[in-house]
């Protein structure tokens, strides 16, 4: 990958893609393997919004149940088990445990009768999967006594025990996303980061291109193309508005947000608890919404929490009082855990399509379906589409659903490209224990948890960064505690376009994923991204100081707006020892 941005004027393009997260990212990798040739255009970095700071589930349908919408539970079990498939090095199965209490809709045997509702209607869930590893099970069920085993201090009252089923979980979205992006560069798409549409292009009733602004420079250029894809999520309305496009922000978003604590259960499983609203859409409802306690890494994810959001996307922030209430609810749905502020790391948060709500309402309505919106139909304006995704999960169904009205318009025929069975850049491997090996063979002597972290962040592809200790060995070594490598900082500027130095901490390796690595590996890390990008001392002082930024502890004093050009993350504590 080599950021080329006047390359964006020298041809026409089949298609050009507005917005590198996952649904965009999905979107140009799709049409490149259907033939088309491609330009993929991101205002910030590749997967640095909503997608970067998703709760890291790939749903398997169950929730659908409550609604009684097989469709939508049929269509998330398609896709789950499509990223089990293609993207095998991130995404794995995930066992979640739903306690049961007393009798009638929260006990055993209405969840019973429900689990055995949803295995017969995911029959093929396991359909072209080779690794056992990747398998998702039937649902299980558990005595009271093995959950409270499993979560000592669990709510104990009236537990009966509980129900095990299963989804898939990522083990990093932007990684995921970026794979995506690095297939389709591979089959000859143009992708920029960095690169702002300022405005789209029309003639006539036609749209025929965008004019883009380098982030980096300040230049620029006019990018055309036979059809344009607005995949600017949470960014589309502000982009289609000034041009008088449907599309505008008569919707309805959605702050997803979630927290990360730094201790887990030492075992692979999450729990559901019940917080204090309900689903005021659902069918057959318990008495409240779960809200989720979830093994990742050695972490603890803990959410999901929505709230209505209407202003700009760069706005999006978590403030304490919100944090607070936050853990207020989940320490009153488990009651052992005692959450503090102090136990969390960091917060997620990004914005999504919702429901229609009437304002305060308290128990709010989800969005259900991502919005794919021809032009032609709603403005009379050809050549124009635009996707606005609802949830990573369905990023590359509806990707695809997007591409077949593009190739529509553009008169392609040959049918859907096969993207729920090619693997994504890294993932074409059988067996991910003897990837394992593979990597502990080839590589000079690595930790264990380092391979581990090699083969879940690069796949197949490990030999890319494997290949750069030839020249350095010296990079082999790891970036303070962390599982990174100095190979992979070089890799990530190399190979995978990083333009920032927060591009290298938060989106290529896992340096910052759970919260400050110490200063001494971001000094590492800087020196080494400031080397290969010729940066001065003081352009590497200020990209340093940026970081540090986003990392500092979070304080009533620093609830703001989070940053245009970053993901909308802050850590919250720094230096607390591992559970």
């Amino acid at each position: 990958m080599r950021r080329s941005f006047g390359a964006l004027e020298d041809e026409v393009f089949d298609l050009l893609v507005i917005g590198g997260g996952i649904f965009g990212a999905c979107a140009a990798w799709d049409a490149t393997l259907r033939g088309l040739s491609v330009a993929l255009v991101e205002r910030e970095d590749f997967c640095s919004g909503a997608s970067a700071n998703s709760f890291k589930v790939v749903h398997g349908g169950i929730r659908y149940l409550q609604h009684l919408d097989l469709v939508r539970l049929r269509g998330s079990s398609h896709e789950r088990a499509a990223w089990l498939r293609i993207a095998p090095h991130l995404v794995s199965p995930l066992p979640i445990v739903i306690p049961t209490y007393g009798h009638g809709r929260e006990g055993k045997l209405v969840l019973r009768a429900g689990m055995l509702v949803y295995d017969l209607c995911t029959f093929d869930r396991n359909r072209g999967l080779r690794d056992g590893r990747q398998r998702v099970p039937w649902s299980g069920f558990l005595s009271a006594a093995d959950v409270e085993r499993l979560f000592p201090g669990v709510r104990s009252d009236r537990l009966t025990g509980g129900a095990v089923f299963y989804d898939g979980q990522m083990y990093n979205p932007t990684r995921l996303a970026l794979a995506f992006v690095r297939g389709a560069v591979d089959r000859g798409a143009l992708a920029v980061n960095y690169a702002e549409v300022t405005r789209l292009i029309r003639s006539a009733d036609a749209v025929v291109g965008a004019e883009v602004r380098d982030q980096t420079t300040g230049e620029v250029a006019e990018v055309r193309a036979r059809a344009v894809l607005n995949a600017g999520g949470p960014w589309v309305p502000w982009l289609n508005e000034p041009s008088g496009l449907a599309g505008g922000r008569d919707g309805t978003f959605s702050r997803d947000a979630c927290f990360l604590v730094r201790r887990r259960f030492p075992h692979p499983y999450g729990i559901a608890v019940q917080g204090s609203t309900r689903d005021p859409d659902a069918v057959l409802s318990r008495s409240a919404r779960h809200l989720f306690l979830l093994p990742w890494r050695q972490y603890t994810l803990c959410g999901v929490w929505h709230v209505v959001w209407k202003t700009r996307p760069d706005t999006v922030q978590v403030p304490v009082a919100d944090l607070d209430r936050f853990i207020e609810e989940m320490n009153g749905a488990f009651p052992g855990l005692a959450l503090g502020r102090d136990d969390v790391t960091l917060w997620n948060a990004g914005l999504v399509p919702f429901g229609e709500n009437e304002p305060g309402a308290e128990n709010l309505s989800y969005g259900h379906r991502s919005h794919v919106v021809d032009h032609r139909a709603t403005d009379g304006v050809s050549n124009l589409v635009s996707l606005i995704g609802i949830r990573y999960t369905m990023a590359r169904g509806d990707a695809a659903k997007a591409v077949d009205l593009i190739c529509a318009k553009l008169g392609k025929t040959g049918g859907r490209a096969a993207t729920d069975r090619t693997p994504v850049d890294g993932g074409d491997f059988d067996r991910f224990d003897e990837l394992l090996e593979q990597i502990a063979a080839a590589a000079p002597p690595l930790d264990r948890d380092v391979v581990e972290a090699l083969a879940h962040n690069h796949g197949a592809k490990h030999t890319r960064v494997l290949s750069l200790l030839r020249e350095a060995p010296e990079w082999g070594e790891r970036l303070g505690d962390s599982t990174t490598l100095k190979a992979e900082v070089v890799n990530a500027i190399r190979e995978e376009m990083a333009v920032r130095l927060a591009d290298v901490v938060f989106r290529r390796t896992d340096l910052a994923t759970g919260g400050h690595p110490g200063e001494a590996a971001l000094a590492e890390a800087a020196a080494l991204t400031a080397r290969e990008l010729s940066w001065d001392d003081a352009r590497q002082a200020a990209e340093l100081a940026a970081v540090e930024q986003r990392l500092r502890p979070f304080s009533a004093s620093a609830a703001h707006a989070a940053p245009a050009r970053e993901t909308a993350t802050r850590t919250l504590a720094e230096g607390i020892s591992r559970a």
